[in-house]
């Protein structure tokens, strides 16, 4: 069978995607590596999203959460309910491997997975972002206490626990820890709390340092990491505090797997940005047939797109891809 479009990710993405193929009458196949939305599943258990939870509807299938802001469990449920309504064609725990053109019979996309491969006019790219850390490239990152993914506080309780970062995660990683009772010590970079953390939070975390329950290190990086300490530096007058510590919370950030993007023949931008090239008005991307939806077209700027803003990215390009398909 030659589909009509492969979905590369089954996250809200590319579910929205798989629903735009079926409006659209399209043959299609959506590919996930883990489970539904696995992205959302390995997020903290305790996270709150930013955006209200009509922002992260897809489908016309109304979420509704106890909440103003729904948590993660509830997202969760809702995008379960997705699939259940639509009944959309995935296969979960199957990782895409490559994407080739093929020759053989007409000009069609080979699809190389864990499991097998496949054939299909179109291919749409919705793999997010999360699943690959930007390291620190530190002597002893690779240590068992050093984590770039936070899941649960309860693990941290009366630990010394060392967090990296000045945004959202390290933030909401710094005060779920300190209240199951671990010594938090944050370290930034930058000179002040990152101003895209939720403003319902800022001013928590910034009274819990003010009063010394969490203390933070401004304009400091990570040296090492050794399996009792934790060394950073002053990154102006370069002097070294080490620091008792039990674990290392990296909430560094992410990124979209770039070489996978170039594997398959997209062309990045040559900035740190590492922008893929498409088409904003159809997401088409440099090779024909390939679009991108979602935050993977944001490059290193993963904080671009949100599912809220980039649910629209789906009727672009099944648009497109219908409108090409007729022809």
């Amino acid at each position: 069978m030659i589909y009509d479009n492969i979905i590369v990710g089954g996250g809200p993405i590319g579910l929205a995607c798989g629903i735009e193929a079926e409006k659209k009458g399209l043959s299609y196949l959506i590919l996930e590596k883990g489970c539904l939305v696995n992205s959302l599943y390995h997020y903290p258990v305790n996270m709150t999203f930013f955006s209200t939870s009509e922002k992260l509807e897809i489908g016309n299938a109304p979420f509704v959460s106890h909440n103003h802001r729904p948590v993660r469990r509830e997202a969760l449920e809702y995008y379960r309910r997705v699939q259940t309504t639509w009944d959309l064609n995935i296969h979960l725990f199957e990782k895409v491997l490559n994407v080739d053109k093929s020759f053989n019979e007409e000009e069609v996309y080979k699809i190389k997975t864990s499991k097998g491969e496949y054939l299909a006019k179109t291919v749409t790219i919705a793999t997010g972002f999360y699943d690959i850390p930007n390291l620190m490239h530190v002597p002893g990152e690779d240590l068992p206490k050093v984590k770039h993914y936070y899941d649960d506080p309860h693990l941290y309780s009366f630990t010394d626990v060392a967090v990296i970062g000045g945004a959202n995660s390290a933030i909401d990683a710094a005060l779920e820890t300190y209240r199951k009772g671990a010594n938090v010590t944050l370290i930034i970079r930058e000179e002040e709390i990152n101003d895209r953390v939720k403003y319902w939070v800022k001013p928590d975390i910034e009274n819990r340092i003010k009063e010394g329950s969490i203390k933070v290190f401004f304009q400091h990086e990570v040296k090492e990491v050794t399996p009792t300490e934790i060394i950073i530096e002053d990154m102006n007058s370069k002097e070294l505090t080490r620091l008792s510590n039990d674990f290392v919370l990296a909430m560094t950030g992410y990124q979209p797997d770039f070489d996978f993007l170039q594997r398959i023949g997209i062309t990045l931008s040559d900035d740190h940005i590492k922008a893929p090239e498409y088409n904003t008005n159809t997401h088409e991307s440099n090779q024909e047939g390939i679009y991108l939806a979602g935050v993977v077209c944001g490059g290193m700027k993963t904080n671009s797109w949100f599912i809220e803003n980039s649910r629209v990215h789906a009727e672009m390009i099944y648009e497109n891809i219908h409108l090409k398909l007729k022809k």
